[in-house]
């Protein structure tokens, strides 16, 4: 039997990592939730910066890895965690652009579904659909987990956008009156239907029309999103 080494971009071993992965973009992010929520961390994977490391929370095994920023990175990495770690829960969470006015900077959003013009989906797996959905089991505990921490979250379909930077002229009007914009979920979801695994995402506002939040606070200041999805995670 060939002895598995990692993938490109994952030196981890098999058994390394935790059956379920909390996923933010950001790398320091997620060393930030290493430290600050899971007891006796050890880092498994530090490949081209993306930090992934498995500890305890409450009591439970689990993992956190950074996933990087766009659908072909977030692509790339979940399918290995899922395909080669034999990893079975991933719950994303990151942060977005929040489109409603009645949305203020930090508030969090439980994705019910991802919208996106992105030909991955159809150039990795045939899928023809611009609209992916989250594993409902997941998504069902992470509302319910929140409910009973008491916090306020919104419910609906994001637009998981290939281009961060773009010209409005040519911006296309979103068919499911989309709550978010963000860049990964679209990625997560369809890899989890191909796989049989599964996928779900919590994000935070990080930007609007009329403010933004720094770095900094992106990398440490979402502790309520990040609060939800583990006491969510070691219900898994």
């Amino acid at each position: 039997m060939t002895q598995f080494n990692g993938t490109p971009h994952n030196t981890a071993k098999l058994g390394e990592i935790a059956k379920t992965v909390v996923m933010p973009g950001d790398p320091l992010r997620a060393k930030f939730i290493a430290e600050n929520f899971l007891e006796d961390a050890k880092e498994f994977n530090h490949v081209r910066g993306m930090l992934g490391y498995t500890g305890t929370y409450k009591g439970k095994r689990i993992s956190v890895m950074g996933h990087g920023m766009g659908i072909p990175s977030m692509a790339i990495y979940s399918y290995e965690l899922f395909k080669f770690y034999e990893v079975d829960n991933i719950i994303r969470v990151g942060s977005c652009g929040g489109y409603l006015d009645e949305m203020n900077l930090f508030d969090v959003i439980l994705v019910e579904g991802a919208y996106s013009t992105s030909s991955f989906a159809e150039t990795a797996y045939g899928y023809k659909e611009d609209l992916f959905y989250p594993d409902q089991g997941i998504t069902d505990l992470l509302e319910k987990t929140a409910a009973q921490k008491g916090r306020k979250i919104y419910k609906g379909i994001v637009h998981s956008g290939d281009a961060f930077y773009y010209d409005p002229a040519f911006k296309k009007k979103e068919p499911y009156d989309c709550i978010a914009g963000e860049m990964e979920s679209f990625a997560l979801f369809a890899n989890a239907k191909y796989l049989g695994k599964k996928g779900a995402c919590l994000l935070t506002v990080s930007d609007k029309k009329d403010g933004e939040t720094t770095p900094e606070e992106r990398q440490t200041a979402f502790k309520e999103m990040i609060e939800i999805a583990l006491d969510a995670a070691i219900q898994l």
